[in-house]
């Protein structure tokens, strides 16, 4: 997906201008900053992929606002349409935050995933990394499997896989994407995700099991208390 002098100088002009706008907003609250994202995808309808996804990477490399340039990917069907497991390689590079590996995951990973543009095996390698960052990617990339809006249709194979995988990892961040991975899948599977549970207990941080047992019985992850 390398763009020509042409096309990158136009990207880096285009996300600096989309930051300074940005920055310029009275509130810079996730409802602005999207209705500012909508506002470029319209006007930018008729570019080529290449410049979407170059304006991404250039919010990457600035480490600024980048959810947004995951969202002019997810919103422009070409750009959307030419992901692959190198380009998603590319922008996972300098995932380092619980926000930005969620918004990433949640918006291109997962979906590309699940429609088809992304393999197993790039995924499977995520959820090997010795990164933090990268094994929670591969966990909450299953949500969009067992999301229809985002493509998926139910996979409780390819979700209990991963998170067979990651069972015993006791990362803080990986934890939380697991219990996260298991409770989109009970909405679609609640008999898989049970027995998971059941054969997987002597694996399962406390907190997994607490979560999702919750969401089994209840529908919520913390069932408010009374009394």
């Amino acid at each position: 997906m390398a763009m020509d002098s042409d096309h990158e100088r136009a990207a880096r002009e285009a996300a600096q201008a989309l930051l300074a706008d940005a920055t310029a907003a009275p509130v810079r609250d996730t409802p602005t900053l999207r209705a500012l994202r909508r506002a470029r995808s319209a006007e930018w309808r008729g570019r080529p992929a290449g410049f979407i996804i170059g304006v991404a990477r250039e919010l990457q490399r600035r480490r600024a606002c980048r959810w947004l340039g995951y969202e002019l990917i997810r919103h422009h069907r070409p750009a959307f349409g030419q992901l692959d497991d190198r380009s998603l390689g590319e922008l996972a590079v300098g995932l380092d935050s619980w926000d930005v590996v969620d918004g990433f995951a949640r918006i291109l990973s997962g979906p590309a995933w699940a429609q088809g543009l992304a393999s197993d095996a790039l995924i499977d390698r995520w959820a090997r990394s010795a990164d933090r960052w990268l094994r929670r990617t591969a966990l909450v990339s299953t949500v969009a499997l067992n999301t229809p809006a985002d493509g998926g249709r139910g996979d409780p194979d390819r979700t209990l896989a991963l998170c067979r995988r990651l069972a015993g990892d006791r990362d803080d961040m990986v934890v939380k994407a697991l219990s996260w991975a298991l409770r989109a899948l009970a909405v679609r599977d609640a008999a898989a995700v049970r027995r998971f549970l059941a054969a997987e207990d002597p694996s399962l941080a406390a907190r997994v099991k607490r979560e999702v047992r919750s969401k089994l019985e209840t529908g919520l992850k913390n069932p408010r208390r009374i009394g």
